[in-house]
């Protein structure tokens, strides 16, 4: 959709996408760093966290797709035009192939989860493919448009083909914190940034921005750089919440842990006495 909700609708996906990576990967990283050796390393309620973002990814496509192409001014699934001989509404065409692609990526997802022999790996690599596919429409979406509109969806393409890359990587450095921050960092910029775009080429208060000017070129530049600080602050965040989550619960797990072994101790105790008696 070329207008503000158009540019929302995926910015509010990648957002919420980004900030849940944000609290799971810290929490289970922390959670295998608390725990002793010999122990499981992960609580049985965290494989239906991946289930749940399967489902999240499934969800979020289908939403993504049923607005790019049944709203007022939408294709309705029609893709040519026979009558004017003209393809009809692609940029909403190219926004739901790139849902499409994630809807794949979140059926890797929920397959992983299942007793079906499911290749390791299967569900970063389509991630992967995902960012990738997301990244290659963007880079022909906007040739021949005003230098601002260019570099403004420019500089989301080095978000999405870091995305792209980082969780490439995952495939084969498994459970690898700082790439899962990264891609989580990264999924949060797209997010933002998404808005940002809206915002410049659709703004609100209906001050339009010069598009031509150099000066607002520097100034998106700029801009960039602070929505990844705050991306990379925001993740900050959510690890030093997800630390002390941790730390409160295996602290009481502990507490319990020795106060069972005070009780027992002492019923044994207590039955080597009752044995002793005459």
């Amino acid at each position: 959709m070329a207008n503000f909700k158009g540019h929302a609708l995926p910015g509010s996906c990648f957002l919420l996408l980004g900030l849940c990576w944000s609290l799971k990967y810290p929490l289970r990283h922390c959670w295998r760093k608390r725990q002793p050796k010999g122990r499981p390393k992960l609580p049985l309620f965290y494989n239906k966290i991946d289930l749940i973002e399967g489902s999240l990814m499934l969800f979020l496509t289908f939403v993504g797709i049923m607005a790019e192409q049944f709203v007022p001014d939408g294709p309705h699934a029609h893709l040519y035009n026979r009558e004017t001989k003209s393809w009809v509404k692609l940029m909403n065409w190219q926004h739901s192939t790139m849902y499409l692609f994630f809807g794949i990526a979140g059926v890797a997802k929920v397959l992983t989860m299942s007793s079906l022999p499911v290749p390791l790996g299967l569900d970063r690599l389509s991630l992967s493919l995902a960012f990738f596919i997301e990244g290659f429409l963007f880079y022909f979406h906007v040739h021949m448009r005003p230098p601002l509109d260019t570099h403004i969806h420019s500089l989301l393409l080095v978000a999405v083909f870091g995305s792209a890359a980082s969780t490439l990587l995952e495939v084969f450095m498994r459970n690898n914190i700082i790439l899962e921050l990264l891609r989580t960092s990264l999924t949060i910029l797209q997010g933002t940034w998404f808005f940002q775009i809206g915002f410049v080429l659709f703004p609100l208060n209906g001050v339009e921005w010069d598009l031509d000017a150099h000066d607002n070129i520097m100034f998106i530049t700029m801009c960039y750089c602070w929505h990844w600080a705050i991306a990379m602050l925001i993740v900050g965040i959510n690890y030093c919440m997800a630390w002390c989550c941790v730390k409160r619960c295996t602290a009481r797990g502990g507490e319990i842990e020795i106060g069972m072994r005070n009780t027992s101790s002492s019923q044994k105790a207590l039955l080597e006495e009752s044995e002793d008696e005459p």
